[in-house]
């Protein structure tokens, strides 16, 4: 069984038990969130599509971690003109596991 699901603006494929990085979340480690936002769940072998949601449906999760990705460095330049610029960028991530996918109606 697995669902699709938006979460912060982007659409993951979750299934039970699965791990996934997502943008930063509020709350806690340990806090269970849910998402109300399905698009689609498949359950043994029977697809159900939102029109553009599912009534009823929700991804519960849990909060494992708050941890910042990887350095992106950013260079401008404007060959011939003395112009330089580099900045960094870590954006934050939450880590979350998916503890329960509720079908609806």
């Amino acid at each position: 069984m697995y669902a699709i699901v938006d979460i912060a603006g982007q659409q993951f494929k979750v299934e039970k038990d699965k791990q996934i990085y997502v943008h930063r979340l509020e709350g806690n480690e340990g806090d269970l969130v849910t998402f109300g936002k399905v698009l689609l769940i498949d359950a043994e072998d029977t697809v159900n599509v939102g029109k553009p949601l599912i009534e009823g449906a929700s991804v519960t999760a849990k909060i494992l971690s708050h941890l910042k990705g990887n350095k992106v460095i950013v260079f401008k330049k404007k060959r011939r003109k003395s112009y330089q610029k580099e900045n960094g960028h870590r954006q934050y991530f939450s880590k979350i596991k998916i503890e329960e996918i509720l079908a609806g109606a």
